[in-house]
């Protein structure tokens, strides 16, 4: 006999009503108890008709999320995160990799894909913060990333210029003095690497009145364009003592370089990234990195596009959300190895 409303409410020890609106996603309900009414449903195998409610409701149950990339390690991971807040509020997501390409992200947008969503969240690199709001009408929306949008959008971002200093403050601390980056992108529109520059740049004048020896260029953050900016910084007549990358794959390359050229980290070298993905954890020796609040990046996201989907905050401004973010020393700045 299949399981019933009544049913998972005895389990979780809660209102039948409160079991429905976790389910339906109606009303808001507190952390704590929405857990405690997901793991009843798990286990009792609970299936709530979602397409006759959907079609009572005048919705799809489908929410797009639109990002640049699938096969790098954070957006893989955010990924993945977005997909698990959203079917815990009985969505199915549609996933769409742009290439940060304009053209489709205005097609996306605008819903010349054909694609009929309740919303979407989407990490767009080439669409003005104007033309999210044009393009995308009356479709609820929230943004990720750096391009704060206009209107009533929602945005949820990570402070870039805050998490930079933070990391400038730190190569300083261990008494690095001749520091580099490794990240800048001029070409693309999305702003992250600026600001990820301008914290740098800003964190090194306050904590040891420096400037940066260089800052290299790249065509993206992966591996192999940090190994080849590794490489133009050990060519300098005086290279760096320590090297901040834009992101953990850019450090991972740098990493290489640096072992096949009989540079030690962090002896020689200190060395860090951005972003936190497992591959850093596993280097040897182990990267120190920044890393954003990636759970509380998929869970706000989500949460203000169901918000917006059910109606509820169509006369309240757009919100901007700030999320946290942590420096987390290990061993390629100095740090005491630690277990993984």
């Amino acid at each position: 006999m299949a399981a019933r409303l009544k049913d998972v409410a005895a389990l979780a020890g809660v209102s039948v009503r409160t079991v429905s609106n976790v389910v339906s996603n109606a009303a808001a309900v507190a952390p704590a108890t929405r857990t405690r009414v997901m793991a009843a449903v798990e286990e009792l195998g609970y299936r709530p008709n979602l397409a006759a409610r959907n079609l009572r409701q005048g919705r799809t149950g489908l929410v797009g999320v639109a990002v640049p990339e699938i096969h790098s390690p954070y957006f893989g991971r955010l990924t993945g995160l977005l997909i698990d807040a959203a079917q815990q509020r009985g969505w199915t997501v549609l996933l769409e990799r742009t290439g940060g390409q304009a053209a489709l992200e205005r097609r996306l947008l605008d819903g010349s894909e054909g694609h009929q969503v309740d919303g979407m969240i989407i990490s767009p690199w080439s669409t003005s913060p104007a033309e999210l709001a044009a393009l995308a009408g009356g479709l609820p929306l929230v943004v990720l990333g750096e391009l704060e949008p206009e209107g009533s959008i929602d945005h949820v971002a990570l402070d870039n210029v805050a998490a930079a200093r933070d990391a400038a403050h730190h190569l300083v601390a261990t008494g690095r003095r001749r520091i580099a980056a490794i990240g800048l992108q001029s070409r693309l529109g999305h702003g992250t690497a600026e600001l990820r520059a301008e914290g740098f740049r800003r964190g090194l004048r306050e904590a040891g009145g420096l400037r940066p020896v260089a800052e290299v260029e790249v065509a993206d953050l992966h591996r192999t364009e940090g190994a080849r900016a590794m490489r133009e910084l050990l060519r300098l007549p005086g290279p760096p003592d320590a090297v901040f990358c834009f992101s953990d794959e850019l450090a991972l390359g740098a990493l290489r370089v640096a072992a096949e050229e009989g540079v030690r980290v962090p002896d020689d070298l200190a060395l860090m990234g951005f972003d936190d993905i497992e591959d850093g954890r596993f280097a040897a020796p182990s990267l120190t990195t920044v890393a954003p609040d990636t759970e509380q990046i998929a869970e706000r996201a989500v949460q203000c596009l169901s918000e917006r989907v059910l109606g509820r905050l169509d006369a309240l401004p757009a919100r901007r959300i700030v999320v946290s973010h942590r420096l987390l020393a290990r061993e390629s700045t100095g740090a005491a190895v630690a277990p993984v």
